[in-house]
């Protein structure tokens, strides 16, 4: 296979930036010289808020190598206004927008978590009573903050089977309910999970139902033999690469600023997991991405 391969095949998609984020401004005409000069030529940057969805296809309308994403994180729920599938739609007529996300389920740090830790950092004399009122009180907002981040991610999905786009999937500590409002879509959409870090098991899971999934620099961590033994064993048409920059720089560039370039040492350590070359990924991944986003011809 690897001596088929074209130039154009060795290629990198990163699938998943955040270009518009403030860690770029200083640099940004640098960061994708870098990226182009590794092989990575196409960047996707992701929406997290409705302005970030603007910034997001502005810098796709300036740089023809980079596209947009699209979307609202859930964690942004109580910032997001009461329509933000309105402005989505008309962001989404332009031909730079590949996709909807990201969008998903997250319960990290839902207010009962946050009052725990608050709990633990109290003086121990503080009535019992008034931490059973808060418990109860957080357990409340947290039903209410789950069921906001549901509807949400639901009006994104719907937006997405609307326009004919695929899906861009964030996913913490919420797994049973993000794949639960999912199912009824199957047929109707794909799915990425991005950043996966879940199990063989979960990922089989994800692929079953017609998603994907997608990896990052955790890949190249020295805990992330987990991670590595996952993308070892999925079917090779079955993930992307990512950075999720300016997070997760991979190694030797953790603690630093992640930046698209780090794609290909996201690739590398993938294709040494698989006992392949980084052409053959490189190669599969961006086929996979081709498919799943709507690049414009």
């Amino acid at each position: 296979m690897g001596s088929q391969l074209s130039t154009l095949n060795s290629q990198l998609i990163d699938t998943h930036a955040h270009l518009d984020y403030p860690d770029f401004q200083a640099d940004f005409d640098d960061v994708l010289r870098r990226a182009n000069d590794a092989g990575v030529t196409r960047i996707i940057t992701i929406g997290t808020s409705v302005e970030s969805s603007r910034r997001a296809v502005a810098l796709a309308d300036k740089y023809p190598n980079v596209f947009a994403v699209i979307g609202v994180h859930p964690t942004y729920v109580e910032e997001s206004g009461e329509d933000v599938i309105t402005p989505l739609r008309e962001l989404a007529a332009s031909s730079r927008v590949v996709g909807i996300g990201e969008t998903g389920l997250d319960y990290h740090r839902l207010p009962s978590v946050e009052v725990a830790k608050d709990r633990q950092t109290q003086v121990f004399s503080k009535a019992l009573q008034s931490f059973t009122e808060e418990e109860l009180e957080a357990d409340i907002h947290d039903g209410a903050y789950k069921s906001k981040q549901a509807s949400l991610f639901q009006q994104q999905l719907d937006l997405a089977v609307e326009l004919g786009l695929n899906v861009v999937i964030h996913q913490r500590d919420a797994w049973d309910d993000t794949l639960e409002i999912l199912r009824p879509y199957s047929g109707k959409l794909s799915g990425v999970f991005h950043c996966f870090g879940g199990s063989l098991e979960q990922a089989n899971e994800v692929i079953a139902l017609g998603h994907l999934v997608s990896f990052t620099g955790i890949v190249t961590f020295k805990n992330g033999q987990s991670v590595r033994e996952v993308a070892a064993q999925i079917p090779l048409w079955k993930f992307m690469v990512e950075t999720d920059c300016p997070y997760l720089a991979p190694v030797p560039f953790r603690g630093k600023r992640c930046e698209p370039f780090h794609t290909s040492l996201v690739a590398d350590t993938l294709a040494a997991a698989r006992g392949v070359t980084r052409e053959e990924i490189a190669a599969a991944t961006t086929e996979t991405a081709e498919k799943f986003f709507r690049f414009p011809r």
